[in-house]
């Protein structure tokens, strides 16, 4: 990366591209996880808002039309990517992202690619190479982009073909259409969501989340300062309200941070032990408790060992997953997660939950839930517990525990929801997470 001195006499824009670049390369060459990059990168902090706006928008995009992209390049570069110069490739991903999918000039954009190779050692002797080949895509990408099925593209083999034999092509493919399009923001209030939802230029979800098309950072929205919600997926909201009246009880919330759950959960009335092993993590939760004024008791622990004086009441697990049901918001994660990743984390998974069995007295409830779409890690990882622990059985839901949408509900009587649920109108305010919950009583 250059010297941050050098920032002075860039031109403009090519700052925003250097950062973009080195988050883009640290997902796809050094498999980091974009959340990590975007808390960690110095340079995109010390950029003006705008253009921290426009990095996150810039990798987001390379990230979620990455196989449209590829597929697009790599027949224009007759020898092939050179092995000893990665930032080419990265070059060529960021110039025609702005030409096909951004509002950015295509002059500017094929520009400020050749200025960032030039600026690369291995890459500067490309940067003809990379002047060439953008200024093809910008003549003949969009009419080729109109012949191709992306959201096919953008999803890894694997990935596409797990999704048909458990959901069906046709679902698979909007799966997959879905995790194409920049969601919207979700928010969970503590109460009055509809005077919420007209002060932030909402809407309220027949969940109970407000929804907005956000401009600026979420730190300056009307309700952030004074601790009137938080941001949350409406699908992430729905595991703690299947616990039912939880006032006066005591709730176990296992793997807890970032807190979301955690703070409906205290808001609710209930008292929450929240368990995380992760010491940053829980530092960030108590400070998202503290903005909100809400209180839960934090145990920094391994969930699948801590072993506290008294069983709970309830216990909400939200374990460790392949977090495939979550790629409209985390473009990264087809690009960084493997199908041996799903073996691993099921033998976790059944770690935890045993464990979260014996935290629980008996008549108590727990909710066992993950953000993936895969059944190894859901319905199978339930139905060997219950073929296990004879003690505990399956509370069905009824579709007044899902506000009313029986779509979310599947023929075991789970929560199961899809990207490609909750249709709009409005493109922008469509989908949610895709989540699993099952609710289950300890006898």
């Amino acid at each position: 990366m250059a010297h941050p001195a050098k920032a002075a006499t860039d031109v403009p824009g090519l700052a925003v591209r250097r950062v973009a670049a080195e988050m883009i390369e640290g997902v796809i060459r050094r498999r980091r996880a974009l959340d990590e990059l975007l808390d960690s990168t110095t340079e995109l902090a010390a950029l003006e808002e705008r253009d921290r706006a426009l990095a996150r928008a810039l990798v987001g995009t390379v990230l979620r039309r990455l196989g449209t992209l590829r597929h697009l390049l790599w027949p224009l570069l007759e020898r092939g990517l050179p092995p000893q110069a990665p930032r080419v490739e990265t070059a060529l991903l960021l110039g025609s992202a702005q030409i096909l999918f951004l509002d950015v000039p295509d002059h500017a954009a094929v520009d400020l690619s050749v200025r960032l190779a030039r600026a690369d050692r291995p890459a500067a002797r490309f940067a003809g190479l990379i002047n060439a080949v953008l200024r093809r895509v910008a003549r003949e990408g969009a009419a080729k982009l109109a012949t191709l099925d992306m959201p096919a593209l953008d999803t890894p083999d694997w990935l596409l073909a797990r999704w048909s034999a458990t959901y069906g092509a046709e679902a698979a493919h909007a799966i997959a259409a879905a995790n194409g399009r920049e969601p919207a923001l979700d928010l969970t209030m503590k109460s009055d969501p509809e005077f919420w939802a007209a002060k932030l230029q909402g809407r309220v979800l027949p969940t109970g989340t407000v929804r907005l098309i956000a401009h600026g950072p979420v730190t300056a929205l009307p309700g952030f300062a004074e601790g009137a919600w938080w941001v949350q997926d409406a699908a992430a909201a729905l595991p703690a309200r299947l616990l039912g009246d939880v006032r006066g009880r005591r709730v176990a919330d296992l793997c807890a941070a970032p807190g979301g759950k955690t703070a409906q959960l205290a808001a609710a009335g209930a008292h929450v032990t929240a368990i995380d092993r992760a010491p940053a993590r829980l530092k960030r939760l108590a400070e998202n408790l503290a903005r909100l004024s809400l209180n839960a008791e934090l145990v920094c622990a391994d969930a699948a060992t801590w072993a506290p004086e008294q069983q709970f009441d309830a216990v909400l697990l939200d374990a460790p997953c392949s977090a495939t049901g979550t790629i409209r918001r985390h473009p990264d994660v087809p690009w960084l997660k493997s199908e041996a990743d799903i073996a691993k984390l099921s033998g976790l998974q059944r770690r935890l939950i045993d464990h979260a069995v014996a935290l629980l007295r008996p008549g108590g409830t727990l909710v066992y839930c993950t953000c993936s779409l895969e059944p190894e890690e859901n319905e199978s990882i339930v139905a060997a517990l219950l073929a296990r622990q004879q003690s505990l059985r399956r509370a069905p839901l009824a579709a007044a525990d899902v506000f009313g949408c029986a779509e979310f509900i599947n023929q075991q009587g789970d929560l199961r929801t899809l990207p490609c649920q909750l249709a709009d109108a409005d493109s922008r305010l469509a989908g949610l997470d895709g989540f699993y919950a099952a609710r289950l009583v300890k006898g």
